[in-house]
């Protein structure tokens, strides 16, 4: 088969699509004929050599899928061959075929063709474990997410505003901020033009966010902490803006906040296991009933990798870009 590999770190023309041996499918798992996979933060990082996959882990860069069930490994049941699934994976989605264990396969929801698929499993895996599952987002609540037109941030305006949350986003340029507008956004903040801090206090009669989805990490910890209202949660889930910084710990104690920081990739199985079967149960039917939607930018061959590389390096795209192996 075909894979993009990484024979050298370094800037997106170390992406090669060459040929690499079949995976097999192991005790508990399923062989996978990939029909897309999205392009993620992560994968930049592991091709430029900050973020190897975990041991055991396919070599290849991608952290999601979607295609047909070639053949199902020893011990699993609940699934068929041909059947079409999308997958949570530890690496190895830009390829012809990728192993997953079978516990991070979800059916393809109704209403989505197959190459489309490719843009859930780690946004909505992503999305639903921090700001539901551990930040505990409430109707009523206030949501600030950084990066609103990001493939993360799009899922997550559709979700929060799904189970009744007020939405405020961050974004860089007005055409992105409309497109959060439209996908149910109510408070938009121009990161280049605007103080988040104070625009989300104005927004909230002083109060703040309850919850704040935080991408950037180190560069907005203090002012994120400032933005959080009393008894809020900051969930951290990328260091874009460096990983390092000073906390506050008094003004974390007066607003008796708290901060969750997580990962998915490295996961043990069974927790990876648990967030899957969540989404599953919460998200694919609104999914199945169109109240939520995956927001794809475009759709590139997975050859042209180091171009969608590119275009996410150079933030030029609104939700996710897909790579299809046909």
């Amino acid at each position: 088969m075909h894979a993009i590999t990484i024979p050298e770190p370094g800037g997106p023309e170390a992406l090669v699509w060459d040929e690499v041996p079949d995976p097999v499918a192991g005790e508990g798992e399923v062989l996978v004929e990939v029909a897309a996979s999205a392009v993620n933060r992560a994968d930049i990082l592991q091709r430029q050599g900050f973020y190897n996959p975990p041991p055991g882990a396919s070599p290849y860069p991608g952290l999601e899928c979607s295609g047909r069930i070639a053949e199902l490994g020893p011990g699993v049941a609940g699934w068929s061959v041909g059947e079409e699934v999308c997958a949570l994976l530890s690496g190895g989605g830009y390829a012809e075929k990728v192993a997953v264990p079978a516990g991070q396969l979800l059916p393809v929801p109704g209403g989505l063709d197959l190459p489309q698929a490719a843009a859930l499993p780690e946004v909505t895996c992503t999305v639903w474990s921090n700001v539901f599952m551990v930040a505990q987002l409430r109707p009523g609540e206030t949501l600030l997410v950084h990066g609103g037109s990001s493939g993360i941030g799009t899922m997550a305006i559709q979700l929060a505003k799904a189970v009744g949350a007020k939405v405020a986003v961050t974004a860089g340029t007005k055409e992105k901020l409309e497109r959060c507008a439209e996908l149910g956004a109510d408070i938009l903040i121009n990161y280049r033009e605007q103080d988040f801090v104070e625009e989300i206090r104005q927004a909230t009669a002083g109060a703040g966010a309850d919850v704040i989805l935080d991408n950037m990490g180190a560069k907005y910890l203090d002012r994120n902490v400032q933005a959080l209202a009393v008894n809020g949660r900051l969930a951290i889930i990328g260091m874009q803006g460096g990983a390092k910084a000073e906390l506050n710990i008094g003004a974390l104690l007066t607003k008796r906040a708290a901060i969750s920081a997580t990962s998915l990739r490295a996961r043990p199985l069974g927790e990876k296991a648990a967030i899957v079967a969540a989404v599953r149960e919460h998200v694919w039917p609104l999914l199945e009933a169109g109240h939520v939607r995956p927001v794809i930018d475009r759709e590139l061959p997975m050859r042209d990798a180091p171009a969608a590389h590119r275009l996410l390096e150079e933030s030029g795209h609104v939700g996710k870009v897909l790579l299809v192996t046909a």
